[in-house]
């Protein structure tokens, strides 16, 4: 796993650090049980402070995709399969919800955008 961080997005680092690890989990990069790295491991590797990764890892088991074993480390969670639809489902209405704004805002009909979703569906085959 290799996460990238930016102090240009204006995306807090701990937010950065908890979706990227968030998205390897989803995709199956980072399978269940898969150790994560320790607090102070992340944070020495990233450049950051202790307390960056500890939201981040806290954030993560709030929500459910780690659990930390005391002792032991912080460890990927079994995703279930509904959860992970559940968030893409929701992900992809908010992508289309703002991809239809902007359609709109350029003077595209629902027509046009539909055709401009299937011309691009086809090429992403």
């Amino acid at each position: 796993m290799n996460i990238v961080i930016s102090n240009q997005l204006g995306v807090p680092i701990y937010e950065q650090i908890k979706e990227q690890i968030k998205a390897a989990i989803l995709t199956g990069e980072l399978s269940e049980n898969a150790p994560l790295p320790s607090l102070r491991q992340l944070a020495r590797d990233l450049q950051v402070s202790l307390v960056t990764t500890t939201r981040a890892y806290s954030e993560l088991e709030l929500e459910g995709f780690v659990q930390t074993m005391p002792g032991k480390g912080v460890y990927v969670k079994k995703i279930n399969d509904t959860f992970v639809r559940e968030k893409y489902l929701k992900d992809t209405k908010e992508a289309l919800a703002t991809a239809i704004q902007h359609g709109k805002l350029a003077g595209l009909s629902m027509d046009d955008i539909h055709k401009l979703m299937d011309t691009i569906e086809r090429t992403n085959k």
